[in-house]
Formats: C-alpha cells, structure tokens, sequence
C-alpha cells in the first residue's frame, strides 16, 4: 500500500469512528422507538465499515 492509500485508509477510518460516535450519541438523546431502531441500524454499519477498513490496514501491513 503506498503512502497515499495509507493516508487514505486511515482517514476512512477515522470517519467511520466519527459517524459510529454520532450515532450513539443520537441513539442515547432520542425518545422515538422507530428512530432509535433505525440508528441502532446505522451504529452496526458504520461500526462493520470500521472494522472491514481496519481488517484491510492491518493485512497491508503485515504484508511489509
């Protein structure tokens, strides 16, 4: 991975942890059942885009 797809990957990643933060945030400030089941919905994807994106990291660099 060049030093550019690496600056990128971990940005990515930090995005991913930004929108995990926000939606636990907004799941723990909403009242509305439908609302919080939906974000609950987003906080598991936002949370496996994470992880992929980490997985991928880790086995570039393991590759060095």
């Amino acid at each position: 991975m060049t030093q550019k797809e690496l600056l990128y990957m971990e940005d990515a990643i930090g995005h991913e942890t930004n929108l995990v933060d926000i939606c636990q945030y907004t799941i723990d400030s909403l009242q509305d059942k439908s609302l919080k089941t939906f974000m609950k919905g987003q906080l598991k994807k936002h949370e496996s885009l994470k992880q992929k994106l980490m997985k991928v990291l880790e086995e570039s660099t393991n590759e060095w």
